[in-house]
C-alpha cells in the first residue's frame, strides 16, 4: 500500500478519535453512559454511533479508551506528530480518574461493560497496554504504575488459580464477585499479555505465572483450531465465533514465545493467525458472526476484526518472516481504508472507519453503525504497518 495514502487515512482516523469520538467534557455518554457510576468521563471515547439516529452511546468506555490510548502512542510515532502523545494523556487520564485509590477495591479499574452496576475484569485488562506504552513513551511510570496496581488488584480478587479461569464479574459496592449472571462465565483471559508484561516491569514473578498458567487453561480449551468457541463472548450453541477472540488469546502466545522459545507457544499463535486467514472474506472483510465453518451472515459486519487480523499477520510477517501473509496484510487495510468516511454529509462520521452494516428493518434509514473500535483498531494496524515497512520487513 502507498504509504502517503496510507498516512492520509491515518491522519482522518486520528482526527475522528481525537476531536469528534473524544468526549471533552465532564458529561456521561448516550444512555447506558447515565446508567454507569463512572467518576470522570473527560476524556472517554465515545464507543457507539447510529447514523440513521444520529446518537451517541457508550458500551464499555474503559477499555476502549485504554485502547485508543494504544493507537495514539503508536500513530504519534509513524506520524511523527508529539502533540498525539497529549491527546493520548488525556484519555489515559479518563481510565486513571475511574481507579479505586484505597480500601478493599485499590487498585480495581471501574470498568463498567455489559451490567452498567458491574465491572467486566477483561474490560480492565484490556484499557491496560495503553498505559505500559504511553509510559514507555514518555517516561513518566504514573501510567504503568496504575496499570500494575490493576493487575495486582485482578490477581488477588478475581484469579482462580485452582481452576486456571478468572471470575468475570465483579460488584465494586458489596466487594464482591457475581455469579449469577450471563456474562459471568469465568474465562481464560491472556488479553495483550498485560500479566506478562505488568510482571516483568514490576520484577513480579506471580503477576507473569497468570498468564503462563492462563495459556495452558487456552491450550487444554482450543477448539476449532486457533480459538476458543467455548467462551463467550462466542457461542458453541450457536457456533459463533467473535471477531476478536483469537486476537485477544492467541496473539499474546507470541509474547510468551518470544520469552520463552518454547515452540508450543508460537504454533498456537500461527494456528490463531490461520484463523483469520481463514476467516477474512475475498475482500478482507470479517463478520461478527462466523461458524467454526468459516460460514457468515450477510450482515452484521466486524471491520476491528479485520485490522486485528492484520495486527496478527504483521507480527507473524516480522517473527517468521512468512511473505505470503503480504497479501492477506494488504487485503485487511484496503478494505479497512475502504471503509472510511471521507466526505460524508454528516460530520459525526468524517474520518471514521465503519464498523458494521445493520440488517434491514423496512426502513430506509441509513444502516451505518459506527463502533469507535474499528477506528481505533485501523489506528493501530495502519501504525504498525507504517513501522514494519520502514523497518525494511515489508517489501
Amino acid at each position: 500500500m502507498d504509504i502517503p495514502v496510507l498516512k492520509k487515512h491515518l491522519e482522518e482516523a486520528v482526527n475522528w478519535l481525537t476531536q469528534t469520538a473524544c468526549n471533552r467534557e465532564n458529561t456521561p455518554i448516550g444512555p447506558k453512559g447515565k446508567k454507569m457510576p463512572t467518576v470522570c468521563w473527560q476524556g472517554a471515547i465515545r464507543g457507539e454511533y447510529r447514523a440513521a439516529t444520529k446518537e451517541w452511546d457508550s458500551f464499555c468506555p474503559v477499555w476502549h479508551t485504554g485502547q485508543a490510548v494504544k493507537a495514539l502512542v503508536m500513530a504519534s510515532a509513524v506520524l511523527d506528530a508529539p502533540s498525539l502523545l497529549d491527546d493520548a494523556k488525556f484519555c489515559a487520564k479518563f481510565v486513571l480518574d475511574n481507579q479505586f485509590q484505597s480500601g478493599e477495591n485499590a487498585g480495581l479499574i471501574a470498568a463498567y461493560e455489559d451490567y452498567p452496576e458491574y465491572v467486566n475484569t477483561s474490560a480492565i485488562l484490556e484499557s491496560l497496554d495503553g498505559l505500559f506504552m504511553l509510559s514507555e513513551a514518555t517516561g513518566d511510570h504514573t501510567y504503568s504504575s496504575a496499570a500494575v496496581k490493576a493487575l495486582s488488584w485482578v490477581k488477588n480478587h478475581m484469579w482462580n488459580p485452582e481452576t486456571r479461569l478468572f471470575y468475570d464479574v465483579y460488584d465494586p459496592v458489596s466487594c464482591k464477585i457475581i455469579r449469577d449472571v450471563e456474562a459471568a462465565q469465568n474465562r481464560p483471559l491472556l488479553d495483550d499479555a498485560v500479566f506478562l508484561k505488568g510482571g516483568k516491569l514490576a520484577g513480579d514473578d506471580t503477576l507473569s505465572q497468570v498468564a503462563y498458567a492462563t495459556a495452558e487453561t487456552l491450550f487444554r480449551d482450543e477448539n476449532p483450531r486457533g480459538n476458543w468457541i467455548k467462551y463467550i463472548p462466542c457461542s458453541p450453541v450457536f457456533d459463533s465465533i467473535h471477531p476478536r477472540h483469537a486476537y485477544w488469546w492467541g496473539n499474546p502466545m507470541l509474547d510468551l514465545y518470544e520469552e520463552t522459545q518454547e515452540e508450543r507457544y508460537k504454533a498456537c499463535f500461527l494456528r490463531a493467525a490461520d484463523w483469520y486467514r481463514k476467516a477474512l472474506r475475498t475482500d478482507g472483510g470479517l463478520f461478527r458472526r462466523t461458524s467454526s465453518a468459516f460460514m457468515t451472515d450477510s450482515f452484521g459486519h466486524a471491520t476491528s476484526g479485520t485490522a486485528c487480523a492484520v495486527l496478527m499477520f504483521l507480527r507473524s510477517l516480522k517473527a517468521f518472516g512468512d511473505r505470503s501473509l503480504e497479501a492477506d496484510i494488504e487485503k485487511g487495510l484496503s478494505f479497512c481504508c475502504a471503509l472510511q468516511f471521507t466526505h460524508p454529509a454528516d460530520s459525526n462520521l468524517k474520518g471514521a472507519i465503519l464498523e458494521k452494516i445493520l440488517p434491514p428493518d423496512g426502513s430506509d434509514a441509513s444502516p451505518y453503525h459506527l463502533r469507535d473500535l474499528a477506528t481505533i483498531f485501523f489506528i493501530q494496524a495502519a501504525s504498525a504497518y507504517i513501522t514494519t515497512r520502514q523497518e525494511g520487513v515489508l517489501s
